[in-house]
């Protein structure tokens, strides 16, 4: 699918968000079983998923047929960015079909020695036909990320730095600012505990909204209710 037809397919939409790593109650070692919540969220009517490993990669798609945001979230040493942070990740990603390629654009520290810009760069000369979202944390950052030539900006990252607020919701500051600059798709992502929040990203003028753990992560959503429940009793 072009670059055009993704775009038209998820404006205005809510993209779900299927992930598991390691030690989360829905990761399996044997096998990919986000499959599953990909499927249910097909049935729901997202028109995209994303999620992280090739294993998720290959078999989202061949469940779904839906387009595909793959990254990969790995710590190196010496690194404190961790999704999609070396050519490494990127040429398996693209390997595996990834429709659109996330990287870490945020100014963390890289233990390889580049430059965020300098990896973007990097990336766009080997993948000039590959669409690229930018994860940030910054208005700063996401303006770099399009100048730089990325396709998409998300703001996924905000609240998930060092040197960002820590927020309990979505940051509708962020997107707003992003998207009354920029002219490329701006994802809203982060903290979308209610489909209210959802609504509210796209009125602050986000192109498109991620939703994640308020859909696929059980332990999350079940911590909510009992935390709830528990406050209330006290």
């Amino acid at each position: 699918m072009k670059k055009e037809e993704i775009f038209e397919q998820i404006k205005g939409k809510v993209i779900v968000s299927c992930q598991a790593v390691p030690g989360e109650p829905l990761y399996v070692e044997e096998k990919s079983i986000m499959y599953l919540m990909a499927r249910a969220a097909k049935q729901a009517g997202t028109p995209a998923i994303r999620t992280s490993s090739i294993r998720d990669v290959l078999a989202i798609k061949e469940e779904t047929g839906l387009p595909v945001i793959g990254l990969i979230k790995v710590q190196y040493e010496g690194f404190e960015s961790y999704i999609t942070p070396t050519m490494k990740e990127v040429d398996e990603l693209v390997a595996a079909g990834s429709d659109i390629i996330a990287l870490d654009c945020t100014e963390q520290k890289r233990g390889d020695g580049k430059s965020v810009s300098e990896f973007i760069q990097e990336v766009r000369e080997k993948y000039p036909e590959a669409v690229l979202m930018a994860d940030i944390s910054t208005y700063e950052e996401g303006v770099n990320a399009w100048k730089l030539g990325m396709d998409l900006v998300g703001t996924t990252m905000s609240g998930y730095t060092s040197y960002t607020p820590k927020l309990s919701g979505p940051d509708y500051d962020l997107v707003r600012k992003l998207s009354d600059t920029l002219d490329i798709p701006v994802i809203g992502e982060g903290r979308v505990h209610s489909p209210g929040q959802a609504v509210e990203m796209l009125e602050a003028g986000a192109f498109a909204v991620v939703v994640g753990g308020a859909i696929t992560r059980p332990l999350e959503i079940a911590q909510r209710f009992i935390q709830a429940v528990e406050g209330r009793k006290a």
